[in-house]
């Protein structure tokens, strides 16, 4: 979520019912994650592993937190242990990232890499892909977006892939890749007080994960990028395979899709190890 110049308090809740949604999927969450940013623009990570539901206590805490922009992440583990260091959302220069899908061929990636392997601290997939984007927005003189999309039009071409849905947020920008098909991103340009233009944000995910609110968002505008609509508001869309959105600093979306091509090597779920499958096979809505 974006809210432009504005920084706001918000109340996110990033499993509201961790027992009902044990009852909607077999899944169990491996982990919670929260950025943000402080008003210098350093990034700040609330995160922790939750195995087995060994700390719902934790899972069921408001935070409220104060940022520009934010990321709140469930991670059902498909790569890598149970950890903190593989929980996301990473941190790389100053700036935050989430992954929703697998990647292939591990070994061929870090190669890839090279040098740039050492900025991955776990064991994820989703960890090197932001290490590999990382090093693009290098090549290209700190372009976001185009390092995005050397990366991952990288990946597309060279290693297997099931999805390469992501959000990468800098203090005051945000950026989110739908590629290809499989995993839904919707987005939402909410006026300031939404369709009645007097009311405050209350999101909550239809599959009981994540609730956000915000008293401010009464009086001011935001962007929200999320894996389903979070509400009953008529303006969410839905992005395409292969589109690439960013919101600027002043909450200007604009929308490309420089992946016009499947990936070279695609995945399903049938392919995928069975820890893996779990973990991207869709959960029922309520």
């Amino acid at each position: 979520m974006s809210s432009g110049h504005e920084r706001l308090r918000a109340t996110f809740w990033l499993l509201e019912a961790p027992d009902s949604l044990a009852q909607q999927s077999r899944r169990e969450p491996d982990g919670t994650g929260l950025g943000t940013f402080t008003p210098d623009g350093e990034p700040v990570v609330f995160k922790q592993p939750l195995a087995a539901y060994e700390d719902q206590q934790f899972a069921r805490e408001a935070r409220e937190v104060e940022s520009r922009t934010f990321v709140a992440h469930i991670r059902y583990a498909s790569t890598g242990a149970v950890s903190a260091q593989n929980t996301h959302p990473f941190e790389l220069d100053g700036r935050l990232f989430a992954h929703n899908g697998v990647i292939g061929d591990l070994e061929q990636l870090d190669a890839e890499l090279g040098e740039a392997r050492s900025l991955v601290h776990g064991e994820t997939d989703s960890e090197r892909f932001f290490a590999l984007i990382s090093r693009e927005i290098s090549r290209h003189d700190g372009d976001v977006g185009a390092g995005i999309v050397a990366a991952a039009g990288w990946v597309a071409e060279h290693l297997p892939v099931f999805a390469l849905n992501c959000v990468l947020t800098t203090d005051a920008e945000l950026w989110a890749l739908r590629y290809p098909a499989v995993h839904e991103l919707h987005v939402l340009e909410r006026a300031a007080g939404g369709t009645s233009r007097q009311r405050h944000l209350e999101h909550a995910s239809a599959r009981g994960a994540v609730r956000v609110r915000s008293g401010r968002l009464a009086h001011c505008p935001a962007v929200v990028i999320a894996t389903e609509p979070m509400d009953e508001h008529p303006d969410w869309g839905e992005l395409e395979s292969g589109q690439l959105l960013h919101v600027d600093a002043d909450l200007n979306v604009s929308i490309s899709r420089p992946l016009d091509r499947p990936p070279a090597r695609p995945l399903s779920l049938s392919d995928l190890d069975p820890r893996a499958a779990q973990s991207q096979a869709p959960s029922p809505r309520t």
